[in-house]
């Protein structure tokens, strides 16, 4: 990949392979090439014909997300001077419990030079139940659900939750932790459920949480970013306190709920304590049955993938569905297996699965009732789909489930 489109998605510039793109820009203007980039150029209220250097870096910039050259610059700069002067020493980073919804940024932290411990929270609570329970039979539910849902054996299941409940059982108000968040589904319930947790603001509690990082064209999360951006985004982390932990038990209450009303609610609000959370809940609260057709946001936008672009494999609608279509990118690649198991696998099935080959290279196409699905002529909830959770909200089709609108707005069948 050449290294102006790779610095789109890892977010490391390379300031000299940009300058050389904008130089070969001009020369192509001067020798009456380009007609694109000439017309880029007229839109930018820049008419020439004389173009300078300048014009087409400011072209450069805008390409890569920048308003402008000299910004593109300084960011840049300031990512090359955090790698270079971390200056962890300074702030006790050696002591810091670095805590993330999963292992996608250990490695990179420690190329970039942080020395702190590296803790994983990676149970995918946008899947399965989420139910009110106490600790045990929560778990236990969540066990049960791993292992339905990506072919886990008992013991590896209750391994991988051991290794977490006991980390989370360790902190108390001498602890010191950095959270690493985005903004999506994924991530803001990782941040709501371990701050419910805490008994009390522990002696250091900091958030490094971003939904766009400068010239990243799709930002899906932390773990594409190269580890001297990881170091730049070091000194923006914040404090946050009380009022953090009050709204994360209050959110997590009624995540877990077994009706939704409560948490349609917080999902509609600005939360200044953590003022990514409002998107994630309500992107959340799309995984619901929509109400004219029946389906989660995510069944959704896969069985509209498949009528607009034909048969393909399934790895490639995932692709498409990240890059494309997902507004507040959540799912890794097995939890987009897990929910595409239910639209094969119903007794009416919306999607024809080709047998044979790992899955990701299965053909996957809409049958003739998904097809009726996403015409509207068919709701899918009543063609009998198997029960399934979002959140705590149980969802049996016939028995008056829990639906939403594109308003958020929810209410029973």
């Amino acid at each position: 990949m050449p290294a102006t489109n790779a610095s789109r998605q890892h977010g490391l510039l390379d300031v000299p392979a940009l300058r050389k793109h904008a130089k070969r820009l001009l020369k192509a203007l001067k020798d009456n090439e380009a007609e694109d980039t000439r017309a880029q150029l007229r839109a930018m209220c820049l008419p020439g014909p004389d173009y300078r250097l300048a014009d087409t870096q400011w072209l450069v910039a805008r390409e890569a997300g920048f308003a402008s050259w000299p910004k593109l610059i300084a960011h840049a700069d300031a990512v090359a001077f955090a790698a270079r002067h971390p200056d962890f020493a300074a702030t006790g980073e050696a002591k810091v419990q670095h805590w993330r919804c999963g292992n996608d940024i250990e490695r990179s932290l420690r190329v970039a030079g942080f020395s702190g411990s590296f803790h994983m929270f990676d149970d995918p609570m946008v899947m399965g139940p989420i139910p009110a329970l106490p600790d045990d039979d929560y778990w236990a539910v969540r066990s049960a659900f791993a292992q339905q849902a990506f072919g886990l054996s008992a013991r590896d299941a209750e391994q991988r939750q051991a290794v977490q409940r006991d980390a989370l059982a360790r902190l108390n108000a001498d602890s010191e932790l950095v959270l690493w968040c985005e903004g999506d589904a994924y991530d803001q319930l990782f941040l709501v459920r371990l701050l419910a947790s805490l008994p009390s603001v522990p002696r250091r509690l900091e958030l490094i949480e971003i939904n766009r990082v400068p010239g990243v064209e799709r930002f899906i999360g932390i773990g594409q970013l190269a580890p001297d951006v990881l170091a730049w985004l070091w000194p923006q982390r914040r404090a946050i306190g009380e009022d953090a932990l009050a709204l994360a038990r209050q959110v997590w209450a009624a995540y877990t709920a077994p009706e939704p009303s409560r948490w349609a609610g917080l999902a509609a609000q600005h939360h200044p304590a953590l003022p990514l959370l409002g998107p994630a809940l309500a992107r959340q609260l799309q995984e619901l049955p929509g109400a004219e057709d029946g389906l989660g946001l995510t069944q959704r936008l896969t069985l509209r993938i498949l009528a607009e672009k034909g048969e393909m494999a399934a790895g490639k609608v995932f692709g498409h569905l990240m890059v494309n279509y997902e507004p507040l990118p959540y799912l890794g690649d097995m939890m987009f297996h897990a929910l595409l198991r239910p639209l094969v696998d119903a007794p009416q099935p919306l999607l024809y699965e080709q047998p044979g080959s790992e899955w990701p290279k299965r053909l996957v196409r809409l049958t003739a009732l998904g097809e009726r699905v996403v015409r509207g002529e068919l709701n899918a909830l009543d063609l009998g789909p198997a029960e399934r959770w979002v959140g705590g909200v149980q969802i049996v089709a016939d028995s008056s489930p829990w639906v939403v609108n594109e308003k958020g707005q929810v209410w029973r069948r």
